[in-house]
C-alpha cells in the first residue's frame, strides 16, 4: 500500500511529531476495514510514536487521529491516500502539537466560534481541490474543540455518496445539512460561517501606489514585481490561486516540465508573501472610480484606494445557458473530470466541447465512465490531432457533431441531456447521469465600469505597457485581449502591467 520511497519520506515527517499520536479506528472484518487496518499498521511500524487502538466510531472503516486520552476532532472515514495523503501527513503533525502556517489573527478568529459545529467533506482521491478544504476543515477542528471534521473518501462510501445525492467533490456537510461543494479556502469558510471579514487592520486611508485585483499567476506576478521594487502594494482576492486550482498537470511552464495548478499557486503565494504585501482575502471588487486617486469598492463596503490600479480578475468557465444548467450545477453538471469523474464511475456521461480542454476531459472519462458522449457543435471537432486520435481509439466514447445542447433534465440529478441537430433540427435524447461543460472561457469584468474600453467579449483592451484607455488602470492575464490565455503568458502580462505602472508613477 506504501512503496518504499513513500514510507522513507513519511518517517522523516514523523521525525517531527511533537507528542505521541493514538489512531483510534472503528474496523471489521470487511475488505474495506483490512486495507485500512493494513495502512495504519504500515504507518506505525514507522515510529514509535505511533499506535493503533480499536475502538467503535460512527463510520466503519473510519479512524480518528489524537494525542493519548484526547480528541483532537479530525476523523478520517477510508484511506487518506492520492491527493489526500499530505492532508493525512499535516493531521498528525498539527495533532501532535505543530502549529498551522495560518496567520495567528486566523486563529484567533477560529476560537471566537462557539457553537458546536461537526462537518464531513466528501472526497475523490484523485480529486487535487480537496486537500484545501479537508486540511482547513482538520485546523479548525484541532485548534477549537467545539469543531470536529471527518474526510469521507467516497470511492469506499459509494452507499452514502448515492445516499446524500453527492455528484461533486469536494462537498461539506455541516451538522447534517449541504454546507458548501467545491474548492474553498479556510478564510473563505470562515466567512460563511462568521460572515464577512474583517480588514479593518489595513490602512485604507493611505493610498497604495500599486494596487493589484486578483489573485491568480498575473496577480501574483504584477505584486511580486510591484513589491520588488519598494512601493506601498495590495491585493484584493476573492480566492488566492484562481482558475489554475482546477487544472491538474501543467507541462508548459518553462523550466518545470510538470507541476500540478495548486501546487504552483502555493508556491506563487509564498513568493509573494516573502515581500511587505498587504493581502486581503475573500473580498470581491465591484467598482472603479478614478478620481484623484483610483478608488476601489469591495463588496464588503470598504473603498481602497491607489495611485496606479492593476486588474487581473481572470475567466472563468463559459456557461451554455440552457434549462438545467444552473439547476442541476454540482448534481450531476461539472467542469472539472479530474474532481468530480470518479463519482460517476460506470455510468453515461456527456462532454460538451470539441476543444482540447473537452477532448482531454472526455479521453479522461472514459476510463471511468460506462459510455462518454462527445457533442460539439460545429461540424467537426477542434482539439488537436494527436487528442482526436486517441479519442477515437476509445470503443466506449461516441462523438456527436453539429449537436446544438438545448436543455439538461431530470428529478434531483441529471438524467438526459437534449440536443438539437444543427442541420436537420431533429431533436435527440441522451440518457446521462453526467454532463462536463467545457467550451472555454469568458472574462471575469462584467462588473467594471464603462469607463474602462473592453471587447465584445468583454475581455480589457490593453496596451503593450498593459495600460488600458485609463491613465493609470492597467490590466492583466485572461482578462485582458490578449491573443492566447495560457498560464505563462498571464504570468509575463502581469509582470508588464506592474511594470508599467511603475513607469507611470515615477513619470507623474
Amino acid at each position: 500500500m506504501l512503496d518504499n520511497e513513500t514510507k522513507a519520506q513519511l518517517k522523516q515527517y514523523l521525525e517531527l511529531l511533537e507528542s505521541d499520536i493514538e489512531f483510534k479506528a472503528s474496523l471489521d472484518e470487511s475488505e474495506p476495514s483490512n486495507k485500512v487496518r493494513e495502512f495504519l499498521t504500515s504507518v506505525c511500524e514507522l515510529s514509535s510514536r505511533l499506535t493503533l487502538v480499536e475502538s467503535s466510531l460512527n463510520r466503519t472503516p473510519s479512524f480518528e487521529v489524537n494525542q493519548p486520552g484526547q480528541t483532537s476532532g479530525v476523523t478520517f472515514a477510508g484511506l487518506p491516500l492520492g491527493h489526500e495523503f499530505p492532508s493525512f501527513i499535516l493531521a498528525l503533525l498539527q495533532v501532535s502539537g505543530r502549529a498551522p502556517k495560518v496567520e495567528e489573527s486566523v486563529i484567533k478568529t477560529i476560537k471566537k466560534i462557539d457553537q458546536p459545529l461537526s462537518f464531513e467533506t466528501f472526497v475523490s482521491l484523485t480529486c487535487h481541490n480537496c486537500p484545501d478544504v479537508v486540511q482547513a476543515l482538520n485546523i479548525m477542528s484541532i485548534v477549537n474543540p467545539n469543531i470536529s471534521h471527518t474526510m469521507i473518501e467516497g470511492g469506499m462510501y459509494q452507499d452514502e455518496v448515492d445516499e446524500k445525492k453527492v455528484m461533486a467533490v469536494p462537498t461539506v456537510f455541516l451538522n447534517g445539512e449541504e454546507f458548501s461543494s467545491g474548492r474553498m479556502e479556510l478564510s473563505t469558510i470562515l466567512e460563511k460561517i462568521l460572515g464577512s471579514v474583517d480588514i479593518s487592520d489595513i490602512d485604507q486611508e493611505n493610498p497604495y501606489d500599486v494596487l493589484v485585483i486578483g489573485g491568480g499567476p498575473a496577480g501574483g506576478a504584477a505584486a511580486i514585481y510591484a513589491a520588488r521594487k519598494g512601493i506601498r502594494t495590495g491585493m484584493v482576492v476573492d480566492t488566492f490561486g484562481g482558475q489554475v486550482m482546477d487544472t491538474l498537470g501543467i507541462e508548459n511552464v518553462i523550466g518545470t516540465p510538470y507541476i500540478e495548478g495548486p501546487q504552483l499557486m502555493n508556491q506563487i503565494e509564498e513568493h509573494v508573501n516573502q515581500y511587505n504585501v498587504d493581502i486581503m482575502k475573500n473580498q470581491r471588487a465591484t467598482d472603479i472610480q478614478k478620481n484623484e486617486f483610483v478608488e476601489v469598492s469591495l463588496k464588503s463596503g470598504a473603498v481602497i484606494k491607489t495611485k496606479s490600479l492593476v486588474i487581473s480578475t481572470g475567466a472563468r468557465w463559459r456557461n451554455i445557458n440552457v434549462p438545467g444548467e444552473k439547476e442541476f450545477k454540482n448534481k450531476g453538471i461539472a467542469y472539472c473530470p479530474h474532481c468530480d469523474g470518479p463519482l460517476f464511475a460506470g455510468k453515461d456521461i456527456a462532454v460538451i466541447g470539441g476543444g482540447n480542454s473537452g477532448i482531454e476531459a472526455a479521453i479522461d472519462l472514459a476510463g471511468m465512465g460506462k459510455h462518454v458522449y462527445v457533442l460539439e457543435f460545429l461540424p467537426e471537432l477542434k482539439a488537436d490531432k494527436v487528442l482526436q486520435d486517441k479519442l477515437y481509439s476509445l470503443s466506449n466514447v461516441t462523438v456527436i457533431t453539429n449537436a446544438a445542447t438545448k436543455s439538461i433534465e431530470g428529478s434531483d440529478s441529471v438524467e438526459k441531456l437534449v440536443y438539437e441537430d444543427v442541420n436537420t433540427k431533429d431533436q435527440h435524447e441522451l440518457n446521462v447521469s453526467g454532463v462536463f461543460i467545457l467550451i472555454g472561457l469568458v472574462p471575469n469584468t462584467e462588473w467594471l465600469p464603462d469607463t474602462i474600453d473592453t471587447t465584445d467579449r468583454g475581455e480589457i483592451l490593453v496596451d503593450s505597457h498593459g495600460m488600458t484607455n485609463v491613465p493609470g488602470i492597467f490590466a492583466a492575464g485572461d482578462c485582458t485581449n490578449s491573443a492566447y490565455k495560457q498560464i505563462i503568458i498571464s504570468m509575463g502580462s502581469g509582470a508588464t502591467a506592474a511594470l508599467g505602472a511603475f513607469d507611470y508613477l515615477i513619470r507623474q
